[in-house]
């Protein structure tokens, strides 16, 4: 079952990869066609990544969430899905490329990591990580595609390339997707604490990754109040979108292997 697990997420890389590259293209030669390949080869990618995690749930008996492997695959997944929902309500071109980079660097990652199926700790076997880890999947998913579409902003207003959907659209998306996933932040720094009390007795200690998920939310809590209180669009609100993604791969990956702490297990 691990060899299905493995090689399927390998498979579903390539299709990411073959996406991002079909959207880089686009952008390119500004050639429909390759813009519609992207999300198909993006639709493939999702559906062997789907055969994978399945694999994954039967071998363990459980949702994929126990470990950075499990997290990172789960992660990547997550973002496919996300780009896709979004192509499908907002039709917005070059969608593929504005996140199909981050979910083949995810799923590449989650590749080269230890797959064994160990036995949970104690402090893993909470109903309450699953909504941690769960919350956290869904916010850090949205977020990364609206660095993706901060950044397909940047390239648009400094280019000017009319292939681009209008900035006025990528402006408004990129709010529209932080003002979603902020809600689930919320939630991942709630359902942390209440999985922290229960398993270290404690709601709060500042570990390092509690920290930084504060620092992270309260990122995106400036963009928003920046947004609607002061009226930042554009240029600006663009970078803080990109500032607050950067933070959430530091809080992710980046403070699990500089800082030891409670959540050193995701290492």
């Amino acid at each position: 079952m691990l060899n299905i697990e493995a090689n399927f997420l390998i498979f579903a890389a390539s299709a990411y990869f073959a996406a991002m590259i079909a959207g880089f293209l686009f952008i390119a030669f500004k050639k429909a066609m390759l813009d519609r390949s992207a999300i198909l080869f993006l639709v493939v990618g999702l559906i062997l990544h789907t055969i994978s995690l399945g694999a994954r749930i039967s071998a363990s008996g459980r949702l994929p969430f126990a470990n950075l492997y499990e997290s990172m695959t789960s992660f990547a997944w997550g973002i496919a899905l996300i780009i896709l929902i979004v192509n499908y309500i907002y039709n917005v071109k070059a969608a593929a490329t504005a996140a199909a980079p981050i979910a083949f660097l995810a799923a590449l990652y989650a590749s080269t990591l230890n797959k064994a199926i160990e036995p949970l700790m104690p402090a893993l076997q909470s109903n309450w990580l699953l909504a941690h880890v769960g919350v956290a999947i869904v916010a850090y998913g949205i977020f990364a595609v609206s660095f993706g579409t901060a950044v397909l902003y940047l390239v648009k207003d400094k280019y000017k390339a009319r292939w681009l959907p209008a900035k006025e659209k990528l402006d408004e998306l990129t709010y529209s997707l932080i003002a979603f996933a902020f809600p689930f932040m919320i939630l991942v720094i709630i359902t942390g604490a209440v999985w922290a009390e229960q398993a270290w007795g404690t709601y709060w200690s500042w570990d390092p990754k509690e920290t930084w998920s504060l620092i992270t939310t309260l990122i995106y809590l400036g963009y928003l109040h920046a947004r609607l209180v002061m009226g930042w669009q554009g240029k600006i609100a663009a970078w803080f979108a990109v500032i607050g993604f950067l933070a959430v791969i530091f809080t992710y990956l980046g403070v699990s292997f500089l800082f030891s702490g409670l959540h050193s297990y995701t290492q």
